[in-house]
């Protein structure tokens, strides 16, 4: 018999430390709550129900803080099931969008699909740049591309690189509902072999935008492709650089989490590229391409 939500708070709060989860202080307090670690970690909150997830978190603070002094104690917002509820109901959701979300929750890893609030910036980010040709590396059922594609010219282009067949069956199905089938390209395949040919095609520094959501452990590869794919002045966007805060702890050390922990250094220390790392969704690096490449 499965284990009553009520009952399954009551055990996370026996376990929970007295600081969140995700805080930038709590990291170093969760290391002497190992159990804690364990328990607590993303992946099985989102087991609970809302409402059961809402009580565990329930004494989460409002606001944390730097354990840096030297950055004066500047307070920043940590984001609890309940505040981020409000941020998706002030999220501009297409209908069709809605739908496809809806049908995508209920399949297994439902999880991958980038979330609303993080499709809003990503569409914002390629307005803003005038963006007509776009890349996707790791397309799932098609949420984020879907979200680009509508808002491209209808001389746009959208390159959109997945392996999985049957995520892309659905992502096709809603790119004929919303009428941009026209400006998808699909490629089905491996993301490394599509962008290769891209180049091997002559199409270097020809986009203006690229949003990567697929295998961590190739993140590195996937990004050098781009930065020749995208033009000077355009944007490559990386997901899940926090990792369900992972990489910012150093007992955690899988290969998935220290592919990423070192992918995000090297963007850090990379000249080419001008970055800003974004705690949205499971934390986003927005890259902008620099003349000196």
């Amino acid at each position: 018999m499965a284990a009553h939500p009520l009952a399954l708070c009551a055990l996370l709060s026996s376990l929970l430390p007295s600081r969140p989860l995700l805080s930038l202080r709590s990291f170093s307090h969760l290391r002497s709550h190992a159990n804690s670690r364990r328990l607590l970690s993303l992946p099985i909150l989102h087991l609970l129900p809302n409402h059961a997830r809402r009580l565990a978190t329930s004494a989460e603070p409002s606001v944390v803080t730097s354990e840096d002094d030297s950055y004066g104690g500047k307070q920043v917002i940590n984001l609890t099931p309940h505040l981020y509820d409000y941020v998706l109901s002030n999220v501009r959701e297409h209908p069709i969008l809605r739908k496809l979300r809806e049908e995508t929750s209920t399949m297994p890893g439902s999880q991958m699909q980038v979330s609303p609030d993080q499709a809003q910036l990503l569409v914002m980010l390629a307005q803003i740049i005038g963006a007509q040709r776009c890349i996707e590396v790791g397309v799932y059922t098609g949420y984020s591309s879907l979200a680009i594609a509508m808002v491209l010219p209808e001389t746009g282009r959208l390159v959109a690189c997945e392996r999985d067949e049957r995520c892309l069956e659905i992502a096709k199905k809603y790119y004929t509902r919303a009428g941009v089938a026209h400006k998808v390209d699909i490629k089905h395949g491996l993301a490394v072999d599509s962008l290769k040919s891209l180049i091997q095609h002559g199409e270097s520094s020809s986009f203006d935008f690229a949003f990567v959501d697929a295998e961590k452990r190739m993140y590195n590869e996937y990004f050098e492709l781009l930065l020749r794919l995208v033009r000077v002045g355009g944007l490559i966007i990386i997901d899940n650089v926090l990792w369900h805060g992972k990489v910012a702890d150093p007992q955690v050390n899988d290969p998935k989490t220290t592919s990423i922990r070192n992918f995000n250094r090297k963007l850090l220390e990379d000249q080419r590229i001008s970055t800003s790392m974004v705690p949205i969704g499971d934390g986003m690096t927005i890259c902008q391409k620099r003349a000196t490449v």
